[in-house]
């Protein structure tokens, strides 16, 4: 057989998938992260990251982080520099959705491509190790009385932990307008704050804190979960009679105007990833919990989800 037939020959049986997935060339795989360095996405990333090398569906990962506006930054930068490629990933989560909503920047998440939800997590809300609180309850009572003097500290407008305060307010009868919310555009500046005592309450994912938590460095108060989180001393808001539950969810976007095909690999690459025992060391050391979504249930998923959260912001002033 001539080398140009043979190579035709090969060249149609690999677009016709007659090879194995393995067969390919690994990706190399840019990886937008629209939060600054420290922060739940900026971990959910780079853990992606290691996995889908160690799978050995990608040659290498780089990494972008560009913070801001709840992600929107990261969103515009992706969705207008990464057109068409078929080896880009973005992480977004539950809070883009929140920032989304109130910040109402010009590119929208229905321009890039659905690709995976890959994990959940629950917040925590925790005192610096020198406040003159104690309890949750002690800021409740507070917020009562002047809710602009309880300073909540959190990631960016619209993030699970800013919609959980302005929740806890409404539940307990205090005026969710007057929420005084500093934003910080990653959790490392969070962290900072909270650790200086320059906010009254901390909020943010369960694993960002928790070694802050064990030292002694901060006083965890409530978790957002419906029940205790496993291996975790902390009460619930619903436990100290606040009616709140909310979770903070985490997944992956493709980059607009990919194809069918390319956003299918792209889905079988970060599968491929979740199954690896790095992934399983990072969902582990990180308290998260598995919940992948892939394909139009996962785009649906995101739909309602953006809808539940409006109408919840609406409801507590917040939009």
């Amino acid at each position: 057989m001539r080398r140009d037939t043979f190579l035709k020959s090969m060249a149609a049986l690999a677009a016709a998938g007659a090879f194995p997935f393995s067969a390919h060339a690994a990706a190399n795989v840019k990886m937008m992260i629209p939060a600054n360095p420290g922060g739940g996405w900026d971990t959910t990333g780079r853990a992606l990251g290691k996995a889908l090398t160690e799978a050995k569906v990608a040659d290498t990962v780089t990494y972008d982080n560009k913070g801001g506006a709840a992600g929107a930054l990261g969103l515009a930068q992706f969705v207008n520099g990464s057109k068409g490629d078929p080896n880009a990933l973005m992480v977004m989560g539950a809070v883009m959705l929140g920032g989304l909503i109130t910040g109402k920047p010009p590119v929208s998440l229905s321009q890039a491509t659905p690709i995976a939800r890959m994990s959940s997590e629950y917040n925590v809300f925790v005192l610096p190790a020198n406040s003159p609180f104690k309890t949750m309850k002690d800021v409740v009572d507070q917020l009562k009385k002047d809710p602009g003097s309880v300073k909540w500290g959190g990631g960016s407008r619209g993030s699970t932990e800013h919609i959980a305060a302005a929740m806890i307010a409404q539940k307990v009868g205090a005026d969710p307008s007057k929420i005084n919310y500093v934003a910080f555009r990653g959790g490392g500046e969070a962290t900072a704050a909270i650790l200086g005592g320059n906010v009254t309450v901390g909020g943010s994912g369960y694993s960002e804190f928790a070694e802050y938590i064990k030292a002694g460095k901060m006083k965890a108060i409530a978790v957002t979960s419906g029940k205790r989180l496993d291996g975790v001393n902390v009460p619930t808001l619903k436990e100290q009679g606040i009616d709140v539950e909310i979770g903070n969810w985490r997944g992956v976007y493709g980059a607009p105007g990919i194809s069918a095909e390319q956003r299918k690999a792209l889905t079988e690459m970060v599968l491929a990833a979740l199954k690896t025992p790095a992934w399983a060391e990072a969902v582990k050391k990180n308290d998260w919990t598995p919940a992948v979504l892939t394909g139009d249930a996962f785009a649906k998923f995101v739909d309602d989800d953006f809808a539940s959260l409006r109408a919840t912001m609406v409801k507590s002033g917040m939009v």
